[in-house]
């Protein structure tokens, strides 16, 4: 946050609110605000809710006609909002957008979180224009297009309050990850639009809030996927792709406990049991929806995994390219 406030407040975009929710953090932070930027808005919760329910809690404090949610390890170039407003501001069914993002570090090449829009295979699979899995682009333009994609990411999330609020937010349930790739299939579900607007563009650190191959953050990935395919879904479609997906992750847990890393085997476990406990909690507190995954914009009609691993495909060009050719 402070070396990248900065940035946010050096942007023109003029009716902007800047507002730092703390979610009861441990460190110096809010002397920090209150001690060099005590213009700036403060919202102190009482307790950490993890990014869904703690953006769900401040956002109830703010009227706005639009909500950006920024992470504070974010750096942002000075016209980046403008362009993303405009675009949403062109249709009432266009939702929400994100900008194209970049590594902070390596400012050429995209960034996981998000890259140039976010898509989903047939099975649930996330991956994103300029990043498929572990494997990020560089930034030669290729992506450049405004385009409609499958979900925006949370790291720079631009979307329409009133939608927001008729969405009821995030899951609160999710705690972090996935659970703009929820809000985002529901948006769908309603009938409206997401996008990716790469004139708008932001450097991203990651790994801020849970560094990757943390435990908790390959748990809660397993997990809250398995509760996004379980809430989103057709029948016709989750009686079998959720028992598919279940037996693939069972393969890579295998695949895991054969390579000696018993933890992530564990992990992979353990998220299972916990979805199994969400669907005894929560299966008469949701609707199934009848809208086919195909149907939805952003939506890779394959199986991404095959693709990467076993076809060595590692670009989102080279995968949905060649199979829109016929290619397998």
């Amino acid at each position: 946050m402070e070396k990248f406030l900065p940035s946010v407040l050096h942007t023109t975009y003029s009716n902007l609110r800047v507002i730092v929710a703390d979610n009861a953090s441990s460190d110096d932070s809010i002397d920090f605000l209150q001690s060099n930027y005590p213009q700036i808005e403060l919202i102190e919760l009482a307790q950490n809710f993890g990014f869904a329910k703690g953006y769900n809690e401040a956002l109830k404090f703010i009227e706005s006609e639009y909500y950006l949610l920024l992470n504070s390890d974010v750096e942002v170039e000075p016209s980046w909002i403008e362009p993303m407003v405009q675009l949403l501001e062109r249709n009432p069914i266009y939702a929400a957008c994100q900008p194209k993002i970049l590594s902070h570090k390596n400012r050429e090449w995209f960034d996981y979180a998000g890259a140039a829009g976010g898509w989903l295979d047939i099975y649930g699979y996330p991956f994103a224009r300029g990043r498929v899995f572990d494997v990020c682009e560089k930034d030669l333009g290729q992506y450049n297009n405004t385009t409609e994609i499958f979900w925006a990411s949370g790291a720079a999330l631009l979307i329409k309050s009133n939608l927001f609020k008729k969405m009821e937010g995030l899951d609160e349930y999710f705690f972090a990850h996935q659970e703009e790739i929820d809000l985002c299939w529901r948006l769908q579900l309603e009938g409206y639009k997401i996008f990716c607007c790469p004139e708008s563009v932001v450097y991203h650190v990651g790994g801020g809030t849970l560094p990757k191959g943390d435990s908790i953050k390959t748990f809660l990935n397993f997990r809250n996927n398995q509760i996004m395919l379980a809430k989103n879904l057709p029948w016709r479609e989750k009686l079998w792709k959720i028992p598919y997906r279940l037996a693939l992750d069972q393969l890579s847990a295998l695949k895991g406990l054969l390579n000696g890393e018993f933890g992530y085997f564990k992990i992979i476990i353990k998220a299972h049991l916990h979805f199994f406990r969400w669907l005894l909690l929560h299966k008469k507190t949701f609707k199934t929806p009848v809208i086919s995954l195909k149907s939805l914009d952003g939506v890779y009609g394959r199986n991404v995994v095959w693709q990467y691993f076993l076809r060595k495909r590692q670009t989102f060009n080279d995968i949905v390219n060649r199979s829109r050719r016929g290619s397998i």
